[in-house]
């Protein structure tokens, strides 16, 4: 539930009074907003992002300090933040105002390529996994620890895989998530997007045009940046993404436990869970015939 009612009313009063430049322009909701925030635009170039909870606003700051730097590091296009609003006594929380990226969200009917799509989001993750991470935010509660230790979901599997009703299955499950669970990140942190999804990939022209929503942002492991390959990429489209992003082995087998966690305990709306858990349970046993 929203902290206080976000409304057009609300986000005209805020920009009159911290941004007056720009009072003169439209205001209108985007036509797809996400949870953690409410989104609309501010004219045709900007956007202008509110948390809709306490909870959320980390993100916005944390967006604000680093997304700067980091758009200036890639080939490809990212949110650029332009502005920050303070917290006031209509809206209590700190919030942004956004370059606009035009394109539409992400869907197999909208991508010309599904290969093609495949390979350029691997490449764009192995370019982004790259960059320095020296000081960068380390996964934790600040990002609902996405780029931390699986662990911190172990209490959710616990209650999810017990629900499993085929037996065959749940003792699938529960190998599939020790294995998962006893696998860590060794190298150094790297920059983790934290909800690499289709909502937050733009298409333009039937390509890849930017990634955007870097609210989770931080560095850690690079696993939960790969459930893609499983809720939206098949069989071959994977493949292409894996071969793309250039990942070893265990961080592939965290991934599918990142993969598992989110297909059982918060699936996709209008996801084809039985599917996707199908094509989960496929790799593990892979996994595990490779490992003899």
């Amino acid at each position: 539930m929203d902290i206080v009612k976000i409304d057009n009313s609300l986000v005209q009063k805020l920009i009159a009074e911290q941004f007056p430049q720009w009072q003169s322009l439209p205001i209108h909701p985007v036509a797809q907003s996400g949870w953690d925030n409410r989104t609309f635009h501010l004219g045709e170039e900007m956007v202008i992002r509110l948390p809709s909870d306490k909870k959320y606003e980390p993100q916005i700051e944390k967006e604000y300090q680093w997304l700067p730097w980091l758009s200036k590091q890639l080939s490809f296009q990212i949110t650029q933040p332009i502005a920050l609003g303070k917290p006031s006594s209509d809206y209590p929380l700190h919030w942004s105002i956004n370059r606009w990226i035009e394109g539409k969200t992400a869907s197999r009917q909208n991508i010309h390529d599904k290969k093609g799509f495949a390979k350029a989001l691997g490449k764009c993750l192995k370019e982004f996994q790259s960059l320095d991470a020296t000081d960068g935010p380390l996964a934790g509660a600040h990002n609902f620890y996405r780029g931390s230790s699986l662990k911190a979901y172990d209490h959710e599997m616990q209650v999810a895989i017990p629900k499993i009703k085929n037996v065959h299955e749940q003792r699938l499950a529960v190998s599939l998530w020790r294995r998962a669970l006893s696998s860590e990140w060794r190298l150094k942190p790297v920059w983790v997007h934290g909800d690499i999804a289709v909502g937050n990939i733009l298409i333009r022209h039937g390509r890849l045009c930017a990634i955007i929503d870097f609210g989770q942002l931080a560095i850690g492991d690079p696993a939960c940046d790969l459930v893609i390959a499983w809720n939206f990429f098949s069989g071959k489209e994977r493949e292409v993404f894996k071969n793309a992003i250039q990942l070893d082995n265990e961080t592939w087998t965290r991934a599918l436990g990142w993969a598992f966690w989110k297909t059982l305990c918060w699936p996709i709306k209008g996801a084809n869970v039985k599917e996707i858990l199908h094509e989960i349970y496929t790799d593990y046993d892979a996994i595990k015939i490779n490992a003899l």
